[in-house]
């Protein structure tokens, strides 16, 4: 399943087969396609993430966010609206913040690649038979 945050992109867990050299290793990992308006991202590249067509996209659940943080859904809402359009503004204005998801990852621009690094821990939660052939496949 993924989720849509709209204006910034999607984040999934895909399953990825890899060929060892004496085992088929089947991991989940986590993704993250931006979806950002590209009059944002002059000058910057992007890595490109294909979604797999079976993945059931779903859009951010505020009302769950609410319940996180004792916020009504529309607060919620209009707080995850604001901080995109901030971020967005910042893109475009050449300024290159780190924006951080907790325990998920850090959206993160070098050298004018913009890229999400997701945290060991976020992988480790998701793969618990291979975690290390999903970090290094992250």
């Amino acid at each position: 399943q993924g989720v849509l945050v709209p204006g910034l992109g999607t984040f999934a867990v895909v399953h990825e087969q890899i060929n060892g050299t004496e085992e088929v290793y089947v991991v989940r990992r986590p993704v993250f396609q931006l979806d950002m308006d590209t009059s944002c991202l002059r000058e910057l590249v992007f890595p490109t993430v294909m979604m797999p067509g079976d993945i059931e996209i779903m859009p951010l659940d505020y009302w769950w966010l609410s319940q996180t943080n004792s916020l009504p859904p529309d607060v919620v809402r209009g707080c995850v609206e604001e901080t995109i359009l901030l971020y967005s503004f910042q893109l475009r204005d050449r300024q290159r913040p780190a924006f951080a998801f907790e325990n998920i990852g850090i959206l993160s621009c070098q050298d004018n690649v913009l890229c999400m690094q997701f945290h060991c821990s976020c992988i480790a939660g998701l793969e618990s038979q291979d975690t290390w052939v999903a970090l290094l496949l992250t």
